[in-house]
């Protein structure tokens, strides 16, 4: 069985939006604090999102079969980054390699005087790049860095199965 391009699009658009949101939603509402090496992993969805849903766009309006080809593979491209980035960091958490010196819970805010930024100081939570925060299952399962790799893998996958697939 082979997926066409409008079905490899329209997975990888819901798969990485779900993925993103996740993200956010662990963020925003679990509390999770991202690292500097979470936050870049990212990067490949804020990319690769807007790149299915064109190619979702373009298989479901017909145009040009090269068009949608294309952004599929430019799609998988991206993610191909992004699993990259996610077995890095989970490399780092499993003590397998290290991790940048700088990694910390990002770019400090701007703060206009030093009482300021004393009170900003005994809030700031520091989160390591190479401890997990979370895992599933439990002890001995995937991080979000590992669940990255795995998404973003699958997402490769999808859109060179939808790019190389030689009819619409």
């Amino acid at each position: 069985m082979s997926i066409t391009r409008a079905n490899a699009a329209a997975l990888m658009t819901l798969v990485a939006a779900a993925t993103i949101a996740g993200a956010w939603g662990f963020e925003l509402i679990g509390g999770f604090i991202p690292c500097k090496l979470c936050l870049q992993e990212r990067i490949p969805y804020y990319v690769g999102l807007p790149l299915a849903v064109a190619a979702l766009g373009t298989a479901v309006a017909g145009m040009a079969e090269r068009t949608t080809r294309l952004l599929l593979a430019a799609a998988a491209l991206v993610f191909l980054v992004g699993a990259g980035l996610g077995v890095y960091h989970a490399g780092v958490e499993y003590g397998w390699w290290l991790g940048p010196a700088d990694c910390g819970p990002g770019a400090a805010s701007e703060t206009r005087s030093t009482d300021a930024l004393l009170a900003q100081l005994d809030t700031i939570r520091v989160v390591s790049c190479s401890e997990a925060s979370w895992r599933f299952p439990p002890q001995w399962g995937l991080s979000f860095a590992g669940w990255n790799a795995a998404i973003a893998t699958l997402l490769t996958l999808v859109g060179l199965a939808g790019a190389l697939r030689r009819s619409a």
